[in-house]
């Protein structure tokens, strides 16, 4: 990998950390409320306004994830090939942010599928880049908290971006049950104009990778000597294809709410609830990480997760859906960024790229079968028999990591 582009001791930390930390939060938290504002809702479009069949929802959710996956690998391989993050992060947020308009003028879901396509082909590109930059820019004993710091402001960025959503829904339509194409359409043209401002924060703020610290050197002798891939990362990709296969797509979520007859903007301030909660778990969760090992901290989140789905299953009332969605929050904001800082600490910098694009492909690509798995158990069974499922993985890939990986 070249060297550095810049000293890291003449740039001032934010919040005792790396600034590329604190701006890369910046350009997630831009492009969050852009794709919450536009996306989030896609289920509803397709459903409600569309009429689209269940199985296609499944279709859309899984290929769109799966396609993501396929360029993380790629890229993240590529970032370690040319030795820079930086430009394949910019390409990456730019091909997102040219596709998003497009929805505006969707009328079939042929359509969305399209610009979900090129939405996650932008965020494959770039997401093994960015995170291996995270990792680059901080030491071993702040990952935890440098990962957990970054997915706060991402998620803060969700919970404003649903935020302007439920104002726009509310002056558009009011209440009821359904989205409807005129509100949609908004949602998409206010939601163009963040995800813009995130390119240019990214092109002006962020700056190629750090030197790696002596500290850093030397916790990876280890792993150099193995080549570069633990025993225990390859086991770790096994174990989160597992417990992914069972957690489908999120649209099936949104769509649970609504069976159980909860109105649109209920929905939507759910899912402010759910993202609320993930802002203010996610930087204690991997401060605690760095202290307890990141092993127990993911344990506990699957374990959250489990009892949450299986929640998800039984529930029969509105009032429980808050409930369940301000716990569903709990579960990312531990697990999110701490499964990242797990992959950091399982192989060396040189090799960090590579090893995100593995990490983040095996989920995107389990991710298709899932919700198709999902869709048709939807439709065949009943709308609860998907999320039996997933808590019954989940508790599988729990006892696995628990059995299986050391630390």
């Amino acid at each position: 990998m070249t060297g550095p582009l810049y000293n890291d001791a003449e740039r001032k930390r934010i919040w005792g950390l790396n600034p590329n930390v604190f701006f890369l939060g910046i350009v997630s938290l831009l492009t969050d409320i852009s794709s919450e504002m536009i996306f989030t809702l896609v289920p509803l479009f397709l459903r409600n306004v569309l009429k689209a069949p269940f199985s296609a929802i499944g279709l859309i959710g899984g290929l769109s994830e799966s396609v993501d996956a396929i360029f993380r690998i790629f890229s993240g391989w590529l970032s370690d090939k040319v030795g820079k993050r930086k430009p394949l992060a910019v390409l990456g947020y730019s091909i997102s942010t040219i596709a998003k308009p497009f929805m505006y003028m969707a009328s079939g879901w042929g359509a969305v599928l399209g610009v979900r396509f090129s939405d996650r082909v932008g965020k494959g590109i770039r997401t093994s880049s960015r995170d291996a930059l995270i990792a680059d820019s901080v030491s071993a004993g702040e990952r935890g908290r440098g990962f957990g710091l970054h997915r706060a402001m991402d998620t803060l960025g969700a919970v404003l971006g649903l935020a302007i959503a439920t104002i726009i829904i509310y002056l558009v339509q009011g209440g009821g049950l359904e989205l409807s194409l005129g509100t949609y359409q908004w949602l998409v043209i206010v939601g163009v104009v963040p995800a813009v401002l995130a390119v240019m924060v990214l092109l002006v703020f962020v700056q190629e990778r750090r030197q790696p610290s002596p500290d850093d050197i030397s916790s990876q002798v280890g792993l150099t000597r193995a080549g570069g891939f633990d025993t225990r990362f390859k086991l770790f990709l096994a174990i989160m294809a597992l417990f992914t296969l069972g957690n489908s797509s999120d649209f099936f979520v949104i769509l649970r709410a609504q069976n159980l007859e909860a109105p649109l903007i209920h929905v939507v301030l759910m899912l402010v609830l759910f993202n609320a909660t993930y802002v203010v778990v996610a930087l204690p969760a991997g401060i605690l990480s760095d202290r307890l090992g990141r092993r127990r901290v993911i344990t506990l989140g699957w374990f959250i997760y489990t009892l949450v789905y299986l929640g998800f299953a039984v529930a029969s009332e509105v009032w429980q859906v808050w409930l369940l969605f301000a716990c569903y929050g709990i579960y990312y904001g531990i697990v999110e960024g701490v499964a990242r800082a797990f992959v950091a600490d399982l192989v060396v910098e040189e090799k960090r790229g590579t090893a995100y694009g593995l990490y983040h492909g095996v989920v995107g690509l389990t991710l298709l079968p899932a919700s198709l798995i999902a869709g048709w158990l939807w439709q065949t069974y009943s709308p609860a028999t998907p999320f039996y499922f997933g808590a019954g993985l989940a508790f599988l890939a729990m006892l696995g990591i628990m059995v299986l990986i050391r630390e």
